[in-house]
C-alpha cells in the first residue's frame, strides 16, 4: 500500500511538473520567445555549468595534492579546506543535473511540437523537408544529451572520494591520516582526469548543438 501512495505521488509531481512546464513554455510563446530560443539558452547554461563544474573538480583535486605534500601547520584547517571542496563540487554536480535535466524537459517539448506542425503542413514537399531537418536536430540532440549525460555519471565516483577523504581525515586529524589519503590519490586522479575528458567532449557537443539550432 506505502509502495503504491509512493508511486501515485511520484507520478502527481511528475504531472505538476510537466503542467508547469507547459504553462511557462506558453507564457513565453507570446512574448515571442519560443521553445528553440529557450533550448538554446538551457543548452548554454549546461554548456557553463559544465564549465564551472571542470574548474570545481580542478581545484578539489589541487587542494588534495597540496594535503598529501602537507609537510607541518594545523591539520583542522586542512580538513576545512578539503570539507569545503567537497561541498562545492556537491553543489556543482547537482546544477550540471539540473540543467541537464531542463535541457531534456524543453527538448521533450520542442520536438513534440515540432512533428505536430509537421503534419499540419499540406506541400509534400515542404513537409518533407522540414522532417528531414526535424530528424537531424534529434539526431544531433541524442548526440549532445548522450555526451552530457556521460559526463555527469562521472561526477560521482569523484565525489563519492572527496566525501570519504573528508570524512577520514575529519576522524584522523595526524600524520598517519596524510600516509592514508596518499594510497587514494592515485584512483581520485585518474578519476578526475576521465571527468575532464568527458567534460570536454560534453563542452564540444554543446556548442555544436547551440551552432546548429542558430543556423
Amino acid at each position: 500500500m506505502l509502495k503504491f501512495k509512493g508511486t501515485l505521488l511520484m507520478l502527481s509531481t511528475m504531472v505538476m511538473l510537466s503542467a508547469c512546464s507547459t504553462a511557462y513554455y506558453s507564457a513565453m510563446e507570446k512574448v515571442g520567445i519560443h521553445k528553440r530560443d529557450i533550448l538554446v539558452d538551457r543548452v548554454v547554461d549546461g554548456k557553463e555549468s559544465q564549465q564551472e563544474a571542470q574548474q570545481q573538480f580542478k581545484s578539489a583535486l589541487e587542494e588534495i595534492t597540496a594535503l598529501i605534500n602537507f609537510d607541518g601547520g594545523e591539520l583542522e584547517e586542512q580538513y576545512n579546506v578539503i570539507h569545503q571542496q567537497y561541498e562545492d563540487s556537491k553543489k556543482a554536480a547537482e546544477l550540471v543535473s539540473a540543467r541537464i535535466a531542463k535541457i531534456e524537459d524543453v527538448a521533450d517539448a520542442l520536438f513534440d511540437e515540432w512533428q505536430d506542425e509537421i503534419e499540419q503542413i499540406s506541400s509534400d514537399n515542404l513537409k518533407r523537408q522540414s522532417s528531414i531537418k526535424l530528424r537531424e536536430t534529434q539526431r544531433r540532440y541524442r548526440t549532445l544529451i548522450k555526451s552530457m549525460l556521460k559526463a555527469e555519471s562521472k561526477m560521482a565516483p569523484v565525489l563519492t572520494a572527496l566525501k570519504d577523504n573528508s570524512l577520514f581525515l575529519k576522524h584522523n586529524l595526524n600524520a598517519k591520516a596524510i600516509g592514508a589519503l596518499q594510497g587514494e590519490m592515485i584512483s581520485i586522479k585518474k578519476d578526475v582526469s576521465v571527468l575532464m575528458r568527458d567534460m570536454n567532449v560534453a563542452i564540444e557537443q554543446s556548442q555544436k548543438f547551440i551552432e546548429l539550432l542558430e543556423q
